[in-house]
């Protein structure tokens, strides 16, 4: 199966057999991809139709929900991975389903069109207009992209929610990287790609009794 490099990305982060929530799932493809090549085990959410019935031929096992309804269905720590790919800047509220997303799993995967990258800088600052670019493509208009955010945005946001980064990828359109998206993430990147946990409590250990 050809899978998206962003998409195959992703799956480099994933451990063998690891129970995965994939969130704004399209046609199954990351799900199927995982599932014959890590031996995954677990469920997409999608809200559009034709892409259920794509995942239902798929063999995978898919619900029919809103994700600006949360995740309230699924318990905590139910899953090893929540993914949610080129979806947050779709999301009402990402900062509660981003914190809905490490209380029912262990870790979670996002990515997202940066809107720091310099060509959105561009249009902007030259042109006085809305950016669109090879990764927003939409006008300002008729796009589903409610919230974009940039590298930094996302980033001071998961520092506030107490979200540990563990790692980072900054890539271009075709997912290939260089010295400069390593060396001005926020300037360069176009797609940005984050796993991540919640931080460990700190247990403050009680002064010893005289």
């Amino acid at each position: 199966m050809e899978l998206r490099t962003d998409l195959a990305l992703i799956s480099e982060w994933i451990t063998e057999e690891a129970d995965v929530l994939d969130l704004g799932c399209g046609d199954g493809t990351l799900l199927a991809h995982l599932r014959e090549t890590h031996q995954v085990s677990g469920y997409g959410l999608e809200i559009d139709d034709e892409s259920i019935v794509l995942c239902i031929k798929a063999g995978i096992n898919v619900i029919q929900t809103d994700l600006d309804k949360g995740l309230s269905d699924f318990s905590d720590d139910n899953f090893d991975y929540v993914v949610m790919t080129q979806a947050i800047q779709t999301i009402r509220y990402p900062d509660k389903l981003l914190i809905e997303m490490l209380r029912v799993g262990h870790q979670g995967i996002v990515t997202f069109p940066n809107f720091g990258h310099w060509r959105a800088r561009r249009s902007l600052f030259f042109g006085g207009l809305m950016p669109t670019s090879r990764a927003l493509l939409s006008q300002w208009y008729n796009t589903e992209n409610i919230r974009l955010c940039t590298v930094r945005d996302f980033e001071n946001l998961c520092d506030r929610l107490d979200i540990e980064i563990l790692q980072r990828a900054v890539v271009d359109l075709e997912h290939r990287t260089s010295w400069p998206m390593h060396l001005m993430p926020n300037l360069f990147g176009e797609i940005a790609l984050y796993r991540l946990r919640s931080k460990p409590v700190k247990r403050i250990n009680p002064p010893n009794e005289k």
